[in-house]
């Protein structure tokens, strides 16, 4: 079924969004797909439809709306050209948890607007920045999410006061968390204390390390892994299928 394009109104303005859905008539649960830090663009349109074959109501957030109009990163270049780099990180940097959270309670409140989406309780999945704000997500809004998921995501259990780790006694959610490996940005030590964290509140979850670099689901990026990304496909069938019905 194609891809619809939409906009979602926050209190910072008009968020753009696909959603992509299963031929058929529905309705689906729905999931949010949030990208990695090169934000949303075809790859994630493909992916997203890839996840909606297998039975779900897919939302892709432009995470950057609210720098309106913002160029297209290119991946095989974006992290070796200084002013581009500055540039994302400067974006990356404006996507603080207090925004995380209210842009997804208008995502959520959106699937449960839409005819084509089923329940009042959703799954989140994401890559990188993505995947840190599944988690977020599932911490600061754990009323509305039933499933999060993080894949090559960074930041999960840190220093910083707006680590996901420190919510764990927040979420209700199923997490699992599919980290990269030799991944400074998320290291075994980190998933020791991420696992600690989540074990403490009694939060059903499975931390596993892949056999495979920082960005190893995504076909655009340099590290994508093919047998990686089969693998995480079949982590999400298997989490939001026994999660979302």
């Amino acid at each position: 079924m194609p891809t619809i394009e939409d906009t979602i109104t926050t209190a910072d303005g008009a968020c753009a969004v696909t959603l992509s859905t299963p031929d058929g008539d529905g309705p689906w649960p729905g999931v949010v797909m949030y990208p990695d830090a090169g934000g949303t663009r075809q790859t994630f349109r493909d992916m997203a439809q890839q996840l909606a074959d297998l039975g779900y109501a897919v939302l892709v957030p432009d995470v950057y709306y609210r720098d309106q109009g913002w160029a297209p990163f290119d991946m095989a270049t974006v992290f070796t050209d200084e002013g581009e780099r500055k540039r994302l990180f400067g974006m990356i940097s404006k996507v603080t948890p207090d925004i995380m959270a209210a842009d997804a309670a208008a995502f959520f409140d959106y699937l449960e607007s839409r005819p084509e989406v089923s329940g009042t309780a959703f799954g989140t999945t994401g890559y990188c920045m993505g995947g840190r704000t599944s988690l977020v997500v599932a911490g600061r809004v754990p009323e509305r999410v039933a499933a999060a998921m993080s894949f090559h995501g960074g930041g999960l259990a840190s220093d910083d006061p707006g680590s996901p780790h420190l919510l764990a006694d927040q979420i209700t959610a199923t997490v699992y968390v599919g980290a990269a490996e030799n991944d400074a940005s998320f290291t075994e030590e980190n998933g020791e204390t991420l696992d600690k964290a989540l074990t403490a509140a009694g939060v059903e979850h499975t931390i596993e390390f892949y056999s495979a670099g920082h960005g190893f689901a995504v076909p655009d990026n340099g590290p994508y892994d093919a047998a990686a990304a089969t693998r995480h496909w079949a982590a999400m069938e298997r989490v939001f299928g026994a999660t979302l019905g």
